[in-house]
């Protein structure tokens, strides 16, 4: 199985686990992990409904790094033009747009900050850059869905 993996990946691998700070959050342990591997451009893509905690993020996060925030209506792409219906009203979101602009910033790290369903693996899929998942959109749970599997598996 080992074979699966490049050095590269090995090395960054080894980076995250020295960066487990045990009962620390797991911001406490990206800005670890990004100190360990050396990086020093972060990019949050967020949910345009998330921006005054993103802006708090990129605060935290300024302190250490050039940071980059880019919220989902980036570009003002109306929902007509992108799904190509004349009866979408809107803007759009626009995960490749954001993961364009990060990239156009040379990040080396990007953050999923509250990114819908689909938009969050779109953005995954386009950035360039590796990226980890700070906080996914889960309304009815305040944005931690693990309340809900946890209380299905334990019925």
């Amino acid at each position: 199985m080992k074979n699966l993996y490049s050095k590269e990946d090995l090395k960054l691998m080894r980076a995250a686990e020295d960066s487990l700070l045990m009962g620390q959050n797991r911001v406490a342990e990206l800005i670890r992990y990004a100190e360990n591997t050396g990086v020093k451009r972060i990019g949050i893509a967020h949910c345009v409904g998330m921006t005054r905690e993103a802006m708090q993020l990129k605060e935290r996060l300024a302190e250490k790094f050039e940071v980059y925030s880019v919220d989902c209506k980036y570009g003002k792409v109306t929902s007509s033009e992108m799904l190509n219906n004349e009866t979408a009203r809107g803007i759009s979101c626009n995960p490749a747009g954001q993961a364009n602009f990060l990239d156009e910033n040379n990040t080396e790290l990007n953050i999923s900050f509250g990114l819908c369903m689909g938009h969050d693996i779109i953005f995954n899929m386009k950035s360039k850059a590796p990226t980890t998942t700070l906080v996914v959109k889960d309304r009815e749970h305040k944005h931690n869905p693990y309340n809900e599997f946890k209380k299905t598996t334990e019925s």
